[in-house]
């Protein structure tokens, strides 16, 4: 069973600050690109400080970014930056945002504390493939911090959004927070603090029966919260069921929300040598049939109008673009014999297992080391990229569907890296959950 619980979060005090706007972020794997830095001089009560520090050549065990998020926090709280929620409550987070099609949307979410259970329980389904580095991040941060400062964004079934009703009910008041953030600037973030028992309640009764929820983002966060728990396990044998490391803030939002919306993750392959164009297109149309476009508009729109159609993607090089289909996708089953149908029709899986690996020839331990790959929501900057490289190629991909997600999770399939990308996402600074060994949720 899904075991939620409401939680004393800790918030910042907007008496204390000048505007929320000022101090919330994008999720910390989000931070880069010069973005730091902007939220930096937004505030110095930024929340980027605690969860994306600057380090520094004079950093030592003793004084170094973990060890000043902890400083950040600690100080904040005796100012009054940051305030501790007097009662438990759950935290009704909307998001309103425009699609592409120009259709102006709210996807609804909940902020709780959730029960950590481990994937082989079948409660949590992991969708996609971690990679290492940014678990051990995340594990000295909450070392340090013993808090919770991000949201795992988790997908839960509820076919006639009967939570989000409960909610709805309850929430007829102006929203306590309001605001945008500083990258995802035309979302509109709304936050109610729902203290009331008989809701809280309701929800959690709700939730109880439920199984496999599906992290839609935040894989190396859960599994980090889980690589903890086992930590302060072993410290503290005797601690009860209900100490905070047991728990992990989560963002949850049904799977039939009608503002969810997933965009797609293009691939930049870099300082590729083995083959060139041409060659890439001569091995390629033994699986694909390939199409020279006269340019990117006309590219994306063909691609965006593929529908529901397996194995459809662009290929840019410096040479020009191209609208690539799969012909033989039974190639797939020769290729990836132990992975299950709905794994095999994904683009992404198509992308790698049949383009960069057979065709290419790209080293998989290379994609997984991040070496020689780019994953970009934009696409600009790949287009960039290949004008002025004959070893650099841009691969365009439509988002994955939904109903992909869950098929492959249902079978225990986990895709690709970043085969989805949940838009928006979840901000970093409305609440916050500590889970220090004498913290009783």
């Amino acid at each position: 069973m899904a075991t939620i619980k409401p939680f004393r979060a800790i918030r910042y005090s907007q008496d204390k600050i000048d505007s929320i706007n000022h101090v919330i972020s994008q999720p910390y794997d989000r931070v880069r690109y010069g973005l730091q830095e902007q939220y930096y001089d937004l505030s110095p009560y930024n929340i980027t400080r605690i969860i994306k520090g600057k380090e520094t050549d004079a950093d030592t065990e003793a004084n170094n970014v973990y060890t000043r998020a902890n400083q950040y926090l600690n100080q904040w709280l005796k100012e009054g930056i940051l305030i501790r929620e007097d009662q438990p409550a759950y935290y009704v987070y909307h998001q309103t945002f425009s699609l592409p099609s120009g259709e102006t949307v709210t996807r609804k979410a909940f902020i709780n504390a959730f029960e950590l259970t481990p994937f082989e329980e079948g409660i949590v389904l992991p969708h996609e493939k971690t990679h290492a580095g940014p678990k051990v991040d995340r594990l000295n941060l909450t070392r340090a911090t013993e808090t919770y400062f991000g949201n795992i964004f988790m997908l839960y079934p509820d076919p006639e959004n009967r939570i989000s009703a409960i909610f709805d009910s309850a929430i007829q008041r102006p929203p306590d927070i309001e605001g945008k953030e500083l990258y995802e600037k035309d979302v509109l973030h709304q936050v109610w603090v729902v203290k009331d028992p008989d809701v809280l309640a309701e929800v959690s009764a709700e939730m109880a029966p439920k199984t496999n929820l599906i992290i839609a983002d935040g894989h190396h966060r859960y599994e980090t919260a889980l690589n903890y728990q086992a930590e302060m396990k072993e410290k503290y044998p005797e601690a009860p069921a209900n100490a905070g490391f047991n728990y992990r803030m989560v963002a949850m939002v049904s799977m039939s929300d009608p503002g969810l919306s997933i965009l797609p993750t293009h691939r930049l392959i870099f300082d590729h040598q083995e083959y060139t164009t041409d060659e890439i297109l001569s091995r390629a149309k033994e699986y694909f049939q390939i199409e020279k476009v006269s340019n990117r508009a006309e590219l994306e729109d063909r691609l965006g109008n593929t529908g529901q159609v397996v194995g459809v993607m662009g290929f840019v090089s410096s040479q020009g673009q191209y609208l690539l289909r799969l012909t033989a996708p039974e190639v797939m089953a020769k290729l990836e014999p132990d992975r299950a149908q709905a794994w095999r029709e994904l683009d992404v899986s198509i992308l790698h297992s049949l383009v960069l690996s057979k065709i290419m020839e790209v080293d998989q331990e290379k994609i997984d080391n991040l070496e020689n790959i780019k994953y970009l929501r934009e696409p600009d900057l790949g287009y960039d990229e290949v004008k002025g490289s004959d070893s650099s190629f841009l691969f365009i991909l439509n988002p994955t569907r939904i109903e992909q997600v869950t098929a492959c999770t249902d079978v225990g399939e986990k895709m690709p890296q970043k085969s989805t990308d949940f838009y928006p996402k979840i901000i970093t600074g409305f609440a916050m959950l500590p889970v220090q060994v004498k913290e009783r949720i």
